[in-house]
């Protein structure tokens, strides 16, 4: 486990980028002062900006040197789920689950001493995740469903040698449209540490269960129904993105994947 801090910083890295690109953007884009906000009134299209803008960041981090190195988790959900499967050794899941709460929090931090008070408008309420207007039921189902889909593509991307080096993109992709279709409903996080960070500071804490429970819940039915169906020797490793990263913490048969 100590040999593998490299990878667990990376983790926390990353979370830290994507949630400090998360507030600032937010901000931009529904702060009512801004002036983006004053040129695009539209919410529905500042929604499609946002999830543009932060699927590009999900894609930027995944492809990075950081998401080679340690397999672009950045969420406790897909590291529990790829756990499940018996990829990722015990230590290095709860050591990837620290880095996530912490990189999540740190991300928010810097973004509230850049950005200031605006963060914590009640327009923005540091990007918190929270029940849409459909009620808290429609948010766990929703959280369910779209963590069911992203861990199915996720899979069935990543265990096939023609697509593998795609995933990064189509999880980016997912990323993007979640957040300007799904958002309304739940608020579109998928991540528990995800929600943590914003939680924290937002002090939103009424339906926090949700993001807690559904995200993991809906990967590991979709990672129980992908075992079944193909089998669990047809995952070949945890890693969102491969590539030529050298070492692999995980148990990984990659080589075998592109039948070397």
């Amino acid at each position: 486990m100590g040999r593998h801090w490299p990878e667990y910083l990376s983790e926390a890295a990353g979370l830290s980028i994507f949630m400090f690109s998360a507030c600032v953007l937010g901000t931009l884009l529904g702060h009512p002062g801004s002036p983006v906000v004053r040129v695009v009134p539209d919410p529905l299209v500042r929604r499609t900006m946002m999830g543009l803008a932060m699927g590009l960041t999900a894609v930027a981090l995944i492809y990075s040197p950081w998401g080679r190195r340690s397999g672009a988790h950045f969420n406790p959900a897909t590291t529990l789920t790829f756990w499940r499967l018996g990829k990722v050794a015990s230590a290095d899941a709860i050591a990837y689950a620290i880095a996530h709460a912490a990189g999540g929090l740190t991300g928010v931090a810097v973004a509230a001493a850049v950005v200031g008070p605006a963060l914590g408008h009640r327009a923005v309420r540091y990007v918190a995740t929270v029940p849409g207007s459909a009620g808290t039921p429609a948010a766990f189902a929703a959280e369910i469903a779209i963590t069911f889909l992203l861990m199915t593509v996720v899979l069935e991307i990543s265990n096939r040698a023609s697509l593998e080096r795609f995933t990064g993109i189509a999880a980016g992709t997912l990323v993007a449209l979640y957040i300007t279709i799904e958002a309304p409903l739940s608020g579109m996080s998928m991540n528990p540490a995800r929600s943590l960070a914003s939680a924290v500071p937002a002090g939103t804490w009424d339906a926090f269960w949700i993001y807690l429970i559904a995200p993991p819940l809906g990967m590991l039915l979709a990672a129980e129904l992908y075992a079944r169906r193909r089998g669990a020797h047809t995952i070949y490793c945890a890693k969102l993105n491969h590539g030529q990263a050298g070492r692999c913490i995980f148990r990984c048969r990659h080589a075998e994947l592109l039948g070397r």
